[in-house]
């Protein structure tokens, strides 16, 4: 496999709660209204130590995107997706942004985000922008 190399990010870091590898800046958040499957997700301009998965079509809240899953690059935990395509004009500003889970990330203060009980369990990425 070879050595991972890893950014080490400075400042408010959101970082996998599995293993603790930088992810994301807090800076770099577009938006805070999104949702998956387990709850509250945010949207990203940019992250970081990731690999990602396959490029698939997948029917979400706000209409069809070609979106590929994103994986820690140190512990290889599913932390979210990316937007590869959007169909929708009104969802093009999604492109090239990536979502991270809160219930898979650990916060700038290292706090986790816990599923509620009343997280919706369908498609996800609800956005109230």
């Amino acid at each position: 496999m070879g050595r991972v190399f890893e950014v080490t990010l400075e400042g408010k870091i959101y970082s996998c709660k599995h293993c603790g590898t930088h992810l994301a800046l807090a800076e770099e958040i577009v938006s805070k209204s999104f949702h998956s499957r387990h709850g509250k997700a945010y949207l990203f301009n940019k992250v970081v130590n990731v690999t990602l998965g396959e490029k698939e079509e997948r029917l979400m809240m706000t209409g069809s995107h070609i979106v590929s899953d994103i994986f820690c690059v140190r512990c290889g935990s599913i932390v979210g997706w990316k937007y590869e395509t959007a169909h929708e004009k009104s969802q093009k500003y999604k492109e090239g942004k990536s979502v991270l889970e809160r219930f898979k990330i650990s916060g700038p203060d290292g706090s986790h985000y816990w599923v509620s009980h009343g997280a919706h369990v369908g498609g996800s990425d609800a956005d109230d922008a």
